[in-house]
């Protein structure tokens, strides 16, 4: 009777109740000065935390500053030849500034078609380029790729212009009176003076046109945006990956439900990338193109500007009023530049892998 009434008034070990309170007590028995002491957290950056970030923030004002800087000696020097021309400088065609008849009417249109035509060619090729060597190519001819594609993007523009003048264009031209014969109903393939029927027509309408000059760019930019999406297909999660195949799915398949829509970011900045540098291409184009000061539209015929050509044409000999309209014509280019680079990062921080990044 004695053990049963001790055991009846020992305290239940498994009560979570008498377990805090004895934990409680216990820690209030002791003294003052043993009783442990809740650790601080301190979120002070050390001295390297702190050296890396004003560097970076450095980094991050001068780039701006830089670009700031290059907007505004633009503005100064296109000053006059604005204030002259006012809004009749977008509208214009012609190019005669020592008689204060110019504007950038015919070769903004000619800079924004060549750098479609090269977008539009260079982009599948990108993608599909980048798509084998990150998910088709063995390792080895992975890593030959790689090297090919990367010195593809170094080598010069100059290169690639005459590349295109003496040994492309003339192979092109089939191509050319191919989309013009059987598309000319299409006003962009339209091209006058051709004459479809004729075996023996003259070729020369077909030469020195914003198709032949958007594919020598088409090239020249391909490299740089197969750089960009390659990196972000990489990146596209092991665990997806391998989850597409576990359930059945082809690799077709999986890069179609996987990394092409974790790449979506990638490939509208490698895109937006390569516009840029389209936009603003001028001894390869220079070198192709037959300078006409009229709106066409027709990208298979004959003739054609753009705003970089236009100033490496006419910068030796401008007159100081001339100089201003050439900054002028920079100016307009710089802006639609920086329109199109921001428009590109708001895309791209909305996709999966830009929000990634940014995270």
């Amino acid at each position: 009777m004695a053990s049963a009434q001790e055991e009846s008034d020992r305290p239940e070990s498994g009560r979570p109740e008498s377990g805090r309170q004895g934990t409680g007590t216990a820690v209030a028995d002791r003294p003052e000065s043993e009783r442990p002491v809740p650790r601080r957290l301190n979120s002070a950056r050390g001295l390297g935390d702190r050296i890396f970030r004003y560097q970076l923030t450095a980094t991050g004002v001068a780039v701006l500053a830089v670009m700031a800087g290059v907007g505004l000696f633009l503005l100064l020097r296109a000053g006059q030849a604005l204030r002259a021309r006012g809004f009749a400088f977008l509208t214009t065609a012609e190019w005669q500034p020592d008689v204060h008849n110019f504007g950038i009417a015919a070769v903004m249109t000619g800079t924004v078609l060549i750098a479609l035509v090269a977008v539009s060619i260079s982009m599948p090729l990108a993608v599909g380029t980048a798509l084998f060597i990150t998910d088709v190519a063995p390792p080895r001819l992975r890593r030959t790729l790689v090297t090919m594609v990367d010195l593809m993007a170094a080598v010069p523009s100059v290169v690639y212009g005459l590349w295109g003048l003496f040994f492309f264009q003339q192979h092109v031209i089939g191509l050319s009176r191919w989309l013009s014969t059987w598309f000319g109903w299409i006003p962009l393939f339209t091209v006058d003076g051709a004459q479809p029927g004729e075996p023996l027509a003259s070729e020369s309408v077909y030469t020195a046109s914003t198709f032949v000059a958007g594919i020598v760019v088409a090239l020249m930019v391909a490299p740089i945006q197969c750089s960009v999406m390659r990196e972000v297909f990489s990146q596209a999660p092991a665990g997806e990956r391998e989850g597409a195949y576990a359930l059945g799915a082809t690799r077709w398949g999986m890069i179609r439900a996987v990394v092409l829509p974790y790449g979506k970011g990638g490939i509208i900045g490698g895109t937006m990338l390569g516009l840029g540098r389209a936009l603003g291409e001028t001894i390869a184009v220079y070198l192709i193109i037959s300078p006409v000061f009229v709106i066409q539209p027709h990208i298979l015929q004959t003739g054609s500007n753009s705003v970089s050509s236009l100033i490496a044409l006419h910068y030796g000999d401008a007159s100081p009023f001339g100089m201003s309209a050439l900054m002028a014509a920079g100016l307009t280019l710089f802006l639609l530049t920086l329109a199109v680079n921001f428009t590109a990062s708001s895309v791209v921080a909305r996709s999966r892998s830009g929000a990634e990044s940014e995270a």
